[in-house]
């Protein structure tokens, strides 16, 4: 959860086995190659280019290829997770000791 931007958070960490997208990979593959799939007469070659589709989107949303692409800050061992949000909080906390948090302009996000 990064509250709709990889550029405003105060930092953004994903482990290994993350995916970054925009939706689900497959609805989006359903969506944005709906024309290209319907035109595909034989069910078994359709299910075998949607596959490929899907595919090719999580090898591109990859938190690895994320972090790569500088759209995150860092791919970290879940083992370390509580220590990096540490330290990420305290830098934020250390750096904007005199900023009221409501008067960030924009604060944390709830993940729920």
């Amino acid at each position: 959860m990064m509250g709709g931007s990889t550029r405003a958070p105060l930092a953004t960490a994903a482990w290994p086995t993350g995916e970054l997208g925009g939706m689900g990979l497959e609805g989006a593959v359903r969506l944005g190659y709906r024309k290209e799939l319907e035109a595909i007469p034989d069910p078994a070659a359709r299910q075998a280019a949607f596959e490929a589709r899907v595919a090719e989107l999580y090898d591109h949303g990859k938190a690895v290829n994320a972090a790569a692409a500088l759209e995150i800050d860092a791919v970290i061992d879940p083992a370390s997770s509580r220590d990096w949000i540490t330290s990420a909080l305290e830098g934020y906390r250390a750096e904007h000791a005199d900023v009221d948090m409501a008067g960030r302009g924009r604060g944390f996000v709830d993940t729920w």
